[in-house]
C-alpha cells in the first residue's frame, strides 16, 4: 500500500488515502477562467530525465499523483516534443465530475505528429492539436485523418492557447511540459500553480531543466501550499500569491 505523509499544511497527517490526496490537490475556488497547473518531476540535482525520459525519475507516489492530477483536470496541455519523447497516449481515466477523460491538447507549429502513434490509436477522446496555418497541409490532413481535432490558431502564444481552451470550457489546465512550453508560460506570467516532485536521485550528465526560455525574464515568487513525503520523494505544491493572481492584467477572460 502506498504510504504518503502530509507535511504541510498543518496538521501533518500519515497515510493519506485517495480522498485525502484528492482534497490536497483540489483546484482552488474562483471564477471560470483558465487556470494553469504545471506538473513536473526532477532529481535532487535538477535533472528532468533519465536516459531521455522523465519516467526514470518517477516513484509509485509520483505516478499516483500524476494520474490524480489528470483526473482532476479539464485538459492536459503538452508540447509536441514531449509527446514524441514520452510516447504519449490518451488519458484513460475519466475526469472526476465528467463522463470522459480530459483530452490531450498538443501544441505544434508544424503539425509534426505521427498519425500511427499512441496519441491517436490509444485514446478514449480525440486529442486537440493546436497548430498554425503555416503547418504543411499534408501534415494537418494526416492529423485530421488519424482522428485528431485540428485547431488552427493565428499564433501559438500562451494568451492565444489559453483563450482557445477557455472558449471550449477547458479552464482547469494541467500542463505537463516540456521545458520550452513551460518557459513560454513563465515568460507570459501564466503559471498559476506548480506541482513539483523531487525524486531522491542524483543523475550525472546534462539532463536539462524543467523550463527553458529567453534570458531576462523576471523571477516570480511562488507560495508553498502543500508538501507530501513518500518513499523519500518530496511532492511539493506551489501557487502564485493571491495578490499577483488578482492583479495580473495578462490573463485571458
Amino acid at each position: 500500500m502506498l504510504a504518503v505523509q502530509r507535511l504541510w499544511p498543518s496538521p501533518p497527517l500519515d497515510d493519506l488515502d485517495d480522498a485525502a490526496l484528492a482534497e490536497h490537490y483540489a483546484w482552488p475556488d474562483g471564477p471560470a477562467v483558465p487556470y494553469v497547473r504545471v506538473n513536473f518531476v526532477t532529481s535532487l540535482d535538477g535533472a528532468v530525465t533519465v536516459d531521455g525520459r522523465s519516467g526514470g525519475l518517477g516513484s509509485a507516489a509520483d505516478k499516483a499523483v500524476f494520474h490524480l492530477l489528470r483526473e482532476l483536470a479539464d485538459v492536459v496541455l503538452v508540447g509536441a516534443g514531449t509527446v514524441r519523447a514520452e510516447r504519449y497516449n490518451g488519458v484513460q481515466r475519466a475526469t472526476r465530475g465528467r463522463d470522459t477523460p480530459p483530452p490531450i491538447a498538443v501544441i505544434t507549429g508544424t503539425a509534426d505528429l505521427d498519425p500511427a502513434s499512441r496519441l491517436f490509436t490509444d485514446t478514449v477522446v480525440p486529442p486537440l492539436v493546436l497548430t498554425l496555418h503555416s503547418a504543411p497541409r499534408e501534415r494537418r490532413e494526416a492529423v485530421a485523418a488519424a482522428g485528431g481535432e485540428l485547431v488552427v490558431l493565428p499564433r501559438l502564444t500562451p494568451d492565444a492557447v489559453l483563450a482557445e481552451l477557455g472558449r471550449r470550457g477547458l479552464v482547469r489546465i494541467l500542463c505537463e511540459g516540456g521545458p520550452s512550453l513551460l518557459g513560454a508560460l513563465e515568460a507570459a506570467d501564466a503559471v498559476d500553480e506548480l506541482c513539483l516532485t523531487m525524486s531522491p536521485l542524483l543523475v550525472a550528465g546534462d539532463a536539462g531543466r524543467i523550463a527553458r526560455g529567453s534570458p531576462g525574464s523576471p523571477a516570480r515568487r511562488m507560495t508553498l501550499v502543500g508538501a507530501l513525503l513518500a518513499d523519500d520523494a518530496l511532492l511539493l505544491r506551489y501557487r502564485r500569491p493571491p495578490a499577483a493572481a488578482a492583479t495580473d492584467p495578462g490573463r485571458p477572460a
